[in-house]
């Protein structure tokens, strides 16, 4: 059997020789890059289209964009799981690319022909309905999309990485680079969307400003298939939401288990047998949640063969399999903490990019700024806050200490949570003189300027500094290495459950105000007829909450020893270099 792995080991090695590095990773960054353009181009206007060409109302098409997100972040798990345990992320990336080129397709196709679209509406108020077919042609193109970008997420820049040996210190540094090249060329993408595309759009023609990221996802497929012949394809090897599973089937299965006659136990931990595709780290035993201990627990001699192998795998798991369902559940409150943080953030998108509907966006005589440029903003903040930290902050902690100390992941969870009450707030504050100066002067789009809006955007993309951030640092670095994917996916579900909990905090409070009467705070076409600053208070309320969960309970589990094994043997490989 050694002979055989040994064997396997020499054809992967040499079958990475021969496919894989530059040669290869070249075609999926230029997929990457097309695909993110194309994908952004849609996802930075999609409220306003709605709004505007299918006159929805506020909450209608908040809800729509609400629910079309949570699937687009909640399929990454499902994508996952199907590419590690039968697809594989090549077959999957071209199964993305095919689903989104399928969804801007419709979405051209309902910008491009009127009769599916209702009339234009100008004041948006006493608008004409879209039909039901006319919605159908908008809800399917959404579901490809959300299909389609759901399928790429957690695969492509996984199959990026698997076509360097990061075994080798060469591999390692060609993945860095990768990485560097994935986030500048994003960059670039991003830039182009949200400026020349979503101009088009909102002032030229929806049409062609759906046209280009439709040739967009074409061309992304295209590139992919060219470097087909040039990539390393890793066979699906399974995946670890089953081992996960295993773990609380066993351990419920012998529930009976007394945990405290601890040294009369007999726990099944075999060494672990190394594979030619991956870097196998063995996990210490730690002592919380004992009840999942039980599931290791050799409770009879006829559970495992002549090779010391479970006969059962549902009833006899080994601790690694423990432990890797244990750094899960500690990183849960963390993360908990972080989907709140999220429902702020997300704000911006929605309502935000309502309110610079109702601003006066002049800049001269002439040019009106596009509601969806906007987004540029958090990205802005973000990108000004990295160049600071990594600039100047870290060398400073140089010079002070002789050793860069950066902030710790509770210290910018921490920071993160302040900044969404502190956004909320702010966007409260914001609305409440908006709205005030519209009703003053009886128009629709008040006067005050759109610029009034940067601060509450400034700190949407603060809030992903500090809060998406360390939350993906999280799940990708102190996760067990076989569980790096699942860690990528369950990122995208948080934001997910941050749609879902946004859709329902709507949905309370347009009930109670029908209930209650008076002025509504969200609903219609028309926000001067809305009290939007009472919802956005709700969240800072929320987000208050958030900080007392966080500051006295969530924040002991970082100390907890799952996640300080990964500073220990991070300290062993500063001390061995």
């Amino acid at each position: 059997m050694n002979e055989n792995l040994s064997s396997d080991s020499q054809d992967s090695s040499s079958t990475k020789k021969k496919k894989g590095g530059w040669k290869s990773v070249k075609y999926i960054l230029g997929n990457e890059t097309l695909e993110k353009l194309a994908s952004m181009s849609l996802i930075a206007n999609l409220i306003v289209y709605m709004h505007t060409q299918y006159n929805m109302e506020t909450t209608f098409s908040v809800e729509v964009f609400n629910i079309w997100s949570g699937f687009t972040n909640f399929l990454p798990l499902i994508a996952a799981y199907m590419a590690d345990a039968y697809i594989g992320k090549f077959k999957m990336v071209i199964f993305g690319s095919i689903a989104s080129f399928l969804g801007m397709a419709f979405m051209s196709l309902g910008s491009g022909v009127p009769s599916l679209r209702p009339p234009t509406c100008s004041t948006l108020s006493d608008c004409v309905k879209p039909t039901d077919t006319q919605l159908a042609i908008l809800y399917v193109a959404l579901g490809f999309f959300a299909i389609g970008s759901g399928s790429l997420r957690p695969c492509n820049i996984a199959f990026g990485a698997d076509q360097f040996d990061t075994k080798t210190e060469k591999g390692r540094a060609q993945l860095e680079s990768f990485c560097n090249w994935w986030y500048f060329l994003f960059t670039v993408a991003l830039l182009i969307a949200l400026t020349i595309v979503v101009y088009i759009q909102t002032n030229i023609s929806w049409f062609l400003g759906f046209i280009i990221p439709t040739v967009c996802f074409a061309f992304s497929l295209l590139v992919f298939l060219f470097g087909q012949s040039m990539y390393v394809k890793l066979k699906p090897k399974g995946s670890i939401l089953s081992d996960l599973l295993k773990v609380v089937i066993a351990a419920i299965r012998k529930h009976h288990v007394d945990m405290k006659k601890d040294s009369e136990l007999t726990f099944h931990d075999p060494p672990l047998a190394s594979t030619e595709e991956d870097v196998h780290v063995k996990l210490a035993h730690t002592n919380r949640f004992r009840f999942f201990d039980k599931a290791a627990v050799i409770t009879n001699q006829s559970e495992i063969d002549s090779n010391g192998k479970p006969i059962d795998n549902w009833r006899l798991c080994s601790l690694q399999q423990v432990e890797e369902l244990k750094s899960i559940l500690n990183t849960l409150p963390i993360w908990l903490a972080g989907i709140i943080c999220f429902l702020s953030m997300g704000q911006a998108n929605s309502f935000g990019i309502l309110q610079a509907l109702q601003t006066n966006k002049l800049i001269g005589k002439h040019f009106n700024i596009p509601p969806a440029w906007m987004g540029l903003v958090p990205m802005i903040a973000l990108s000004l806050w990295i160049l600071l930290y990594e600039k100047f902050y870290v060398p400073w902690t140089m010079k002070k200490t002789l050793k860069g100390k950066r902030l710790s992941i509770e210290q910018r969870f921490i920071i993160g949570i302040i900044f969404s009450i502190a956004c909320m707030v702010v966007s409260g504050l914001v609305e409440v003189r908006r709205r005030n100066d519209a009703l003053k002067n009886e128009t629709f789009e008040s006067p005050t300027t759109i610029w009034w809006l940067v601060p509450q955007f400034a700190l949407s993309g603060l809030i992903e500094v500090f809060a998406a951030i360390p939350m993906m640092e999280l799940l990708t670095s102190y996760w067990p290495e076989s569980m790096k994917t699942l860690g990528g996916a369950v990122f995208f579900l948080s934001l997910s459950i941050a749609s879902s909990l946004n859709n329902i905090l709507i949905k309370i409070i347009v009930a109670m105000n029908m209930r209650n009467g008076g002025a509504p705070w969200l609903g219609g076409n028309d926000l001067n007829k809305n009290r939007l600053e009472y919802y956005y208070y709700t969240i800072a309320a929320l987000g208050g909450l958030n900080l007392l969960y966080f500051l006295f309970f969530a924040r002991f589990f970082l100390c907890s020893e799952v996640l300080k094994r990964k500073s220990k043997s991070e300290a062993k490989d500063e001390e061995s270099s």
